[in-house]
């Protein structure tokens, strides 16, 4: 099932605590999980980032929250128990402890007017279930996409000469001739597909080739041989091929097993 709402754990997380023991985060996402039957699956979830499962920063979450509000307190970091307003509230429960429920606790109301987190409190709705965090990183995301979809509508209104020139500069700003090379763009008529050349080094003996091709749709597999055959008659060991376009899966499984190493990048 759909990982709950961080609003949705906070009532039988405070019922967990109702025992009046110290509980650990890791203790409470074991036993929520078997109260919301929560697969492994469920559990293991990533957020976008990457660096959290989207389980555990709900349940963290609905700690903070109950911690703000005055019915759950923290001995240590990473674990919490139940005081004597989380009490009362148990003996008369709400269907659900949401963010308007606690908005009732003075201290919750401080925490929400902090600036410091006004800016996750300003993206999170009432009654989301994403948590502060999640909404920041949506939020987050949805700025990233459409400033990439701006940048790369530019990029392809330029004509094919700024492409090259821009894609050299990448390479640079990525690290490539760090150790003190250079880069230069060296496409034009008879160039055979190479677009721009990176020195790794001051005398030039590792080079990576790059072709920059801006391209509507999906870059296939015999634009990348075609690409491979310069780089064999340049002798070259590195390429770099950079689209405005995709790539097929075809070409994308196509440059795992040849020499030379060819990176893809869209």
């Amino acid at each position: 099932m759909p990982v709950p709402g961080f609003q949705d754990l906070t009532l039988p997380m405070l019922k967990l605590s109702s025992d009046g023991a110290v509980w650990s985060l890791a203790d409470a996402r074991i036993k929520l999980a078997e109260v919301f039957r929560l697969s492994v699956e469920d559990q293991e979830e990533l957020l976008p980032s990457g660096k959290q499962s989207r389980y555990a920063n709900r349940v963290a979450w609905a700690k903070v929250y109950l911690e703000r509000g005055g019915l759950l307190y923290s001995p240590a970091r990473g674990q919490f128990s139940i005081t004597d307003r989380g009490r009362a509230v148990l003996q008369s429960p709400p269907e659900a402890i949401t963010i308007d429920f606690l908005s009732q606790y003075p201290e919750f109301q401080e925490f929400r007017s902090r600036s410091s987190t006004q800016s996750q409190e300003e993206i999170q709705q009432p009654n989301s279930a994403e948590s502060p965090e999640e909404a920041l990183e949506s939020a987050y995301l949805t700025i990233r996409r459409n400033l990439a979809a701006e940048m790369l509508s530019r990029v392809k209104s330029c004509s094919p000469r700024f492409f090259e020139h821009l894609v050299v500069e990448l390479l640079l700003k990525m690290g490539y001739g760090k150790a003190g090379g250079a880069g230069e763009r060296v496409g034009q008529s008879g160039d055979e597909g190479i677009d721009g050349i990176i020195s790794e080094d001051r005398l030039g003996l590792e080079m990576v080739y790059l072709q920059a091709k801006r391209w509507e749709g999906t870059v296939g597999r015999p634009e990348i041989q075609k690409f491979v055959g310069a780089l064999h008659g340049k002798r070259a060991r590195k390429g770099v091929f950079i689209t405005t376009g995709s790539f097929s899966a075809d070409a994308a499984n196509y440059v795992k097993n040849i020499d030379p190493r060819v990176a893809l990048i869209d």
